[in-house]
């Protein structure tokens, strides 16, 4: 059983080896002056870039003031201008192109917002955003444009704060989701720390969970998993440890309702409270192991398998979510 335990979790590393990683694309400046920031990589030119961003690479030049034929050096913080060539606000601009948020600033309003960023219809926002009124929370992040495809995937901007923890009901539009694995086969596990009674779940209804200890639950969403009870066993003692940042994903067998993770911190066998702060549903995952330390795992502080994104109602390679468990 350990040697089929450690020959699935092989299989897991592999998959987050070749995950396609994406990272938070956040505009700055005003119209006309809207740009991206990007710090050079070993290797990366002016080409590189050009074709990364979909620009021409001496428009890359022009805008930061250097000479073309001079090149580029490592760590260097370049502006990225978006410009029609670059960047679309179409209504339908949502398939094959990459998302471009704006970190709300207080009492700024979806008018103001839309000004600043090329007056972008406002129908055009809510669409993107699953907005129904006009209202803004501060610190959330709000889709105003589109990336256009170039030939890879842009490379990391500056980092985002994370997201507020009260929820904007915003959900990410789904870009290039990975497609479901076929024919799913159960994951083997090694055995559940305690043997819980089933946690017993109605569509679209919070579960009561039995201790009188535990705090209600949040209504926002439903929980799912079997995990549930674990968590509330674990946690008990009130110690929990909350963090805040971008995620990932990994392909997994696990059937319906089960979802794994890899964690840098917590024990293996851990459950994770993880929460997406834009819509508010959330899920228990099991730790299998820690995240590998690769390139494109670079400021991760979990990977989830891949069940969860529906479950959590995203499809982004890359997300931000808010993790709860015991310390």
């Amino acid at each position: 059983m350990v040697k089929t335990f450690m020959t699935i979790l092989v299989g897991l590393v592999l998959c987050v080896a070749g995950a396609n990683a994406q990272d938070m694309l956040q505009v700055e400046g005003t119209t006309p002056d809207l740009y991206l920031t990007h710090t050079v990589k070993k290797g990366e030119t002016f080409y590189s870039l050009g074709r990364t961003y979909s620009i021409s690479p001496k428009d890359i030049a022009t805008e930061n003031n250097i000479s073309f034929d001079k090149g580029l050096q490592l760590g260097q913080t370049v502006k990225i201008p978006l410009n029609n060539n670059n960047f679309i606000q179409k209504a339908d601009a949502v398939t094959g192109n990459t998302p471009v948020y704006h970190k709300v600033e207080e009492k700024e309003t979806l008018y103001r917002l839309s000004l600043n960023h090329n007056k972008v219809p406002l129908d055009n926002i809510r669409h993107w955003n699953n907005l129904t009124g006009d209202g803004l929370k501060k610190d959330s992040y709000v889709i105003v444009g589109f990336l256009k495809s170039g030939g890879g995937i842009p490379a990391p901007a500056a980092t985002p704060a994370p997201v507020a923890t009260t929820p904007v009901n915003t959900p990410p539009p789904a870009t290039r989701p990975e497609p479901a694995p076929a024919k799913p086969e159960p994951v083997v596990t090694k055995p559940e720390p305690a043997k819980p009674e089933p946690v017993i779940t109605k569509p679209d209804t919070p579960v009561t969970t039995p201790p009188a200890s535990t705090p209600a639950p949040v209504k926002t969403a439903p929980a799912s998993g079997s995990f549930e009870q674990i968590y509330n066993q674990q946690t008990s003692n009130g110690k929990v440890t909350t963090e805040k940042g971008p995620g990932g994903w990994f392909k997994s067998n696990a059937g319906a309702g089960k979802y794994y993770a890899l964690h840098n911190t917590a024990q293996r066998g851990t459950i994770i409270k993880v929460t997406n702060p834009l819509n508010g549903k959330y899920i228990y995952a099991k730790v299998l192991e820690s995240i590998p330390q690769i390139k494109q795992n670079a400021g991760l502080i979990i990977k989830l398998s891949d069940s969860a994104l529906e479950a959590l109602g995203t499809s982004d390679a890359k997300f931000y979510v808010e993790l709860n468990y015991a310390n």
